[in-house]
């Protein structure tokens, strides 16, 4: 897998990522560089070559003369992702995605959950986009501190939440708004696909409904921008 980038692959070097080779742009050999510093100590090697090889290696388009390759994207657990806040002495802050199949919207999500201090994100592995070179790239960098479980089913991961005290909510219209909910408890929150929301199926197994008030004409949001906002309205509730 390959990720690229100049922020991507320094949180990637920083986070303990296994990268097997960097490739850089012979145009930056001479410059002092973080990223160089940070994989001559972690004893990785590094290649210079000109720009045009980058371009035909990239996947993405936009490797800013810097490509690392690295193993494919190690999922984490549920468990995993419930440890996170047991270690920090928290509440559980967890995002389930409902079928995302956009990749910039995955990394965009996986940008502002980091971002707002969620522990985890829950996908389905099928009808769902999964981690690949541009989600990781959108992610910024964000995705070598956040875990990611990837399940078989949704509505198993909402039980085994459940079961473990967590409250699940859907993040879609016609439901009770985000801003009179007290979120300062253990919380999940099912963020759908862009075209079709949450799947109503999924919907009867959450604990309720939480919606955004719109006030245009327009009556729905991208899937990265409700996240974002949903999640940052957890954050401060939390911080009050």
């Amino acid at each position: 897998m390959f990720i690229e980038g100049k922020n991507a692959v320094k949180q990637a070097l920083e986070s303990g990522a296994t990268i097997n080779k960097i490739t850089i742009d012979k145009n930056y050999q001479s410059r002092k560089d973080d990223i160089i510093n940070l994989a001559f100590k972690s004893k990785i090697r590094v290649e210079f070559l000109p720009k045009s090889v980058l371009d035909s290696r990239s996947k993405t388009g936009h490797h800013q003369g810097y490509i690392a390759e690295a193993v494919d994207f190690e999922y984490s657990t549920i468990e995993d992702i419930l440890n996170v806040s047991k270690e920090k002495s928290t509440m559980p802050f967890i995002v389930l995605l409902d079928g995302i199949e956009d990749p910039h919207n995955f990394g965009a999500i996986i940008r502002s959950c980091e971002c707002a201090g969620v522990d985890g994100i829950i996908i389905p592995k099928n009808r769902a986009v999964q981690v690949n070179e541009t989600v990781i790239r959108t992610s910024t960098g964000a995705i070598s501190n956040m875990k990611i479980a990837k399940v078989t089913n949704l509505k198993d991961a909402i039980s085994t939440l459940k079961e473990n005290d967590v409250w699940v909510f859907a993040a879609e219209a016609n439901g009770e708004s985000i801003y009179t909910k007290n979120l300062n408890i253990p919380l999940a929150l099912v963020i759908g696909s862009e075209g079709f929301g949450v799947k109503k199926t999924l919907l009867s197994y959450c604990d309720g409904v939480l919606s955004l008030p719109l006030l245009g004409k327009v009556n729905s949001l991208n899937a990265s921008v409700a996240c974002g906002i949903c999640v940052f309205e957890a954050l401060r509730q939390r911080n009050k």
